[in-house]
C-alpha cells in the first residue's frame, strides 16, 4: 500500500454526546463504503481485565455507540458478531458482566462469539488460499514461537473486522526480541496497545503469552495475517479515558475526550503514540510495519479528518507492573535459565496465579479501588454507572 495520505478520523467528544459522536465519527470515515451490509462483520472487543478499570477494556459507550450507529444505518444485527477471547488471566463471562457489555449486546440483538468455543484451523493450511500477501514471510510466530505451527479462528477467515481498542500504555510492546537491557532501553521510547495489538487477543489462542518475548515482531505478523484474511479492517478507538503508566492494567486514568478511527492500523497507532508523547518510528512494531509497507508510521505523512491533533503531547510514561517486570526477568533477564520450564503449561500455572493474586487480590481492592472511586466522581464515571450490570 502507499505510505502517503493515510487518513485518520478524529472527533472531540463528551459524555452527553458520546453516542451521537460515535455515529458522526464512523460517518466521517464513510465506513459504509468499506463494510457490505450483506456480509457478516466481526466487531472485536478489547478485554484486558475481567474486572472494570478505566481505559483497560472497551467501555460500554464505545460498544453501544458503534452498534447503535450500525443498526440505525440498516445493518442486520444477525450479521454483526461481537467477539472476544480469553487469556490465562481473564475470563470472558466475567468480562462481559464486569465491563457491562452483556446488556448492550442483548439490547441491540447482535451475536457474541466467545473465541474459546469455535474451531481454530492451522494457519499454514490456509496460506495457499490467500489472494494477497501470500508469500509474505512472518517474523516470529512460525519460527521463534510456534515452530510446530499455530492456528487461527476459522470464523475469522473472509470476514471484515472492526476493532474497538482503547488508548493505553503497555509494558511489553515497546520491546523487541533480545536482552532485558535492550528491552529496558527501548521502553524509554514508549509502549502502547491499540489498533495493532487488538488482533493479539483474537487471532491467537490463550497460549499467546509465549509471544511476549517477541511482542513487536508478533504484532507485525498479526497485521500481515489480518491483511490476508480480512477484506476490510477498521479500528474505532476510544480515547475518552486513557491509561498512563504501568499498562495495560495498573494504570493512571487520564480523561482526554477523543475518539479516533482509521483503516490503516499502523497509522492509527502512529497518531495514538504521538498524542501520548512518543515518537512513533522509535516504537519497534510501528517501525517494522512501516518499513515493510504494511501501513504508515510517518506522522507527517498522515492526513487528519476532523480534529487536528498534531500539536498534542500528553507526556505519558510507560512503566512496568511487578508482573510484567517478573515476566521479562524470566524471558530476557537473569532468570532466563527458568524459561524452558516457564514454557511448560504446568509450570506456567505459577506465574498465572501470581498475576491473579497481585492484580485481582492485592492491587485491585486497594490501589485500584481508590482510583475507581475517584473515577466514579467524574462525568465519565457516572456515565459508566448508568449502564446496567446484567
Amino acid at each position: 500500500m502507499s505510505l502517503k495520505n493515510s487518513k485518520i478520523f478524529i472527533i472531540k467528544t463528551k459524555p452527553k454526546t458520546i453516542l451521537d459522536d460515535y455515529k458522526r465519527l464512523i460517518h466521517l470515515a464513510e465506513y459504509e463504503k468499506h463494510f457490505d451490509k450483506n456480509k457478516k462483520i466481526i466487531i472485536k472487543l478489547n478485554l484486558s481485565w475481567s474486572k472494570f478499570f478505566p481505559a483497560c477494556s472497551s467501555p460500554p459507550w464505545q460498544v453501544e455507540g458503534v452498534l447503535k450507529a450500525m443498526i440505525n444505518d440498516s445493518y442486520d444485527p444477525r450479521k454483526l458478531f461481537t467477539a472476544e477471547n480469553r487469556t490465562v488471566v481473564t475470563n470472558i463471562e466475567k468480562g462481559l458482566k464486569g465491563n457491562r457489555w452483556e446488556p448492550i449486546i442483548k439490547k441491540y440483538g447482535v451475536w457474541f462469539v466467545p473465541l474459546t468455543r469455535i474451531p481454530f484451523v492451522p494457519y499454514e493450511s490456509l496460506r495457499s488460499k490467500f489472494l494477497t500477501l501470500r508469500n509474505t514471510k512472518l517474523h516470529a510466530l512460525d519460527s521463534k514461537i510456534f515452530p510446530e505451527g499455530f492456528s487461527i479462528p476459522k470464523f475469522y477467515v473472509g470476514k471484515p473486522i472492526i476493532h474497538l481498542p482503547t488508548i493505553k500504555t503497555h509494558g511489553h510492546t515497546g520491546a523487541v526480541g533480545g536482552s532485558l537491557k535492550k528491552t529496558t532501553e527501548k521502553m524509554k521510547h514508549g509502549g502502547i496497545t491499540c489498533a495493532m495489538k487488538n488482533a493479539f487477543g483474537g487471532l491467537l489462542t490463550k497460549r499467546r503469552h509465549f509471544s511476549h518475548q517477541y511482542m513487536s515482531e508478533v504484532l507485525v505478523d498479526l497485521l500481515i495475517i489480518q491483511k490476508q484474511i480480512h477484506p476490510s479492517i477498521m479500528a474505532i478507538v476510544d480515547g475518552t479515558v486513557c491509561g498512563d503508566g504501568a499498562g495495560p492494567r495498573t494504570m493512571i486514568p487520564r480523561i482526554k475526550n477523543y475518539i479516533i478511527a482509521g483503516y490503516d492500523q499502523v497509522a492509527v497507532d502512529t497518531v495514538i503514540s504521538k498524542m501520548m508523547g512518543f515518537e512513533p518510528l522509535k516504537l519497534p512494531a510501528i517501525k517494522l510495519a512501516h518499513d515493510e509497507g504494511l501501513g504508515c508510521g510517518d506522522f507527517d505523512q498522515i492526513e487528519f479528518i476532523g480534529e487536528d491533533v498534531s500539536q498534542i503531547n500528553w507526556n505519558f510514561k510507560v512503566k512496568r507492573s511487578i508482573v510484567i517486570w517478573g515476566d521479562q526477568m524470566v524471558r530476557k533477564g537473569p532468570l532466563q535459565f527458568l524459561y524452558p520450564l516457564f514454557k511448560s503449561e504446568l509450570f506456567f500455572l505459577g506465574p498465572t496465579y501470581a498475576s491473579m493474586i497481585y492484580h485481582d487480590m492485592l492491587w485491585y481492592p486497594t490501589v485500584g479501588k481508590r482510583k475507581i472511586k475517584k473515577f466514579f466522581q467524574t462525568e465519565w464515571g457516572r456515565s459508566f454507572l448508568k449502564y446496567p450490570k446484567n
